[in-house]
């Protein structure tokens, strides 16, 4: 039987999802209710259109030659790509085939270690991991679910041995101060697994989705971070032997 996704969009040139040049695949539904999300309108679970592996990857294999020459690939975002793991391993299946690289953007909100889970790790070269807050009370208010799942799911990357850079997105109020990090910086060092930590600095580039949609744009006040704050944040990780990029 055929397996279908259900997509929001595709980006053939992105550059900030992984290595290279990627194709991405902006996958339709997500559980996590971020307030800085820039992607709002993924959120719907019945939303977007629905797509086959073969038709998406005649469209990624018109693009091999700019994925190969500067070491790129196809990259699963979302949304969240795993709450439609058995399409995405499908697709990347395909793709190892074709020997393209493939990348997972999620957030780890993984309900349950299922052989599916197993199947689209088994196919992806590389995991980019976003932890929003390594405490949970403030996942929940940030987020409006727990961290629980994510720090599992990082954990489980690491017993695997699982390619992995985690990604921060330092959010004023939020994630940047210096205690957090440094909680998140002595989950992370443990794990052989995370070759780095990819700071990512809030930005209202989603704002407009809020406001098309009708709903109350949350983050108003918050600006982003300074560029001293971002370095402060950055020389936490450098400080326990963690490779950090922003």
């Amino acid at each position: 039987m055929t397996v279908k996704g259900r997509i929001h969009s595709l980006e053939s040139f992105g550059t900030v999802d992984g290595p290279g040049i990627r194709f991405i695949t902006f996958m339709q539904g997500c559980l996590m209710r971020c307030q800085y999300c820039h992607n709002r309108d993924t959120w719907d679970l019945h939303g977007g259109r629905e797509i086959e592996v073969d038709e998406l990857m005649t469209q990624i294999i018109s693009y091999r030659p700019f994925l190969e020459a500067s070491g790129g690939g196809v990259t699963a975002s979302g949304g969240e790509a795993i709450l439609q793991a058995e399409f995405v391993s499908a697709l990347f299946k395909a793709c190892k085939k074709e020997g393209i690289h493939t990348c997972l953007d999620t957030n780890g909100f993984v309900r349950k270690h299922t052989p599916v889970i197993d199947e689209l790790l088994d196919n992806t070269d590389l995991v980019l991991l976003d932890i929003k807050h390594i405490d949970d009370k403030r996942h929940i208010d940030l987020t409006k679910v727990s961290n629980h799942r994510t720090l599992q799911f990082a954990e489980y990357l690491s017993k695997r041995q699982q390619k992995t850079w985690v990604r921060y997105v330092v959010v004023g109020g939020f994630t940047d101060d210096i205690p957090s990090a440094k909680r998140l910086a002595e989950f992370i060092k443990p794990m052989k697994n995370v070759e780095k930590v990819e700071l990512l600095p809030y930005h209202e580039l989603g704002k407009h989705k809020w406001e098309a949609m009708g709903e109350e744009y949350e983050l108003n006040n918050i600006s982003p971070p300074s560029s001293e704050t971002m370095e402060q944040i950055k020389q936490v990780f450098i400080d326990a032997g963690i490779n950090a990029i922003y």
